[in-house]
Order: structure tokens, then sequence, then C-alpha cells
């Protein structure tokens, strides 16, 4: 059975050493900012850059987008880009 966006989105809190949530909760900035650093996309932790620009960094960090220029990605993760997610931090 396929896993869902809840359940991808727990794998990768936890593969990152955050907690799981219970309800259904988007990440946080302290979890883009623990994804960046497993995935060795460099971000100043002193000021955390908006949450636009560390999903575009991840996305661009795990080949699912071209760059990570200044536009950032002002949505959540869909399904595919939270596979990919999970399985770049399985690796």
């Amino acid at each position: 059975m396929a896993k869902t966006v809840d359940e991808l989105r727990n794998e990768i809190r936890v593969a990152v050493g955050r907690f799981e949530r219970e309800i259904s909760a988007t990440f946080t900035k302290e979890d883009l900012a623990a994804i960046c650093d497993a995935l060795n996309y460099e971000i100043d932790t002193d000021s955390l850059p908006p949450t636009s620009r560390m999903r575009a960094g991840i996305l661009a960090r795990i080949g699912e987008r071209d760059d990570d220029a200044t536009d950032g990605v002002d949505r959540a993760f869909r399904k595919a880009e939270l596979e990919a997610i999970a399985a770049a931090l399985d690796e």
C-alpha cells in the first residue's frame, strides 16, 4: 500500500532527527532546516532563510529542480517530491 503524504512527512522528519506529528502538518522552518542539513544544502542557521527558499534548495539538491536561485517554492511539497526527498535521505 502506498504511503500517504502525512506518512512520508513523518518518515522524513524521523530521518533527519525531528519528531513525528500525530496531526497533518506541513514542515516547519526547523524541519526544513534539518532536511537541508541532512542533504548538505548549506543555510544560515543563525537566521533561517524563508521557507520558500529552503524548499527550492532541497528540491535542487535532490535533482527535482534545475536551480535554487532566488525564486522559491511557495507551496508545500507534492507527494512525488516527498517520495524523492525520502529516497534521497535513505541513500
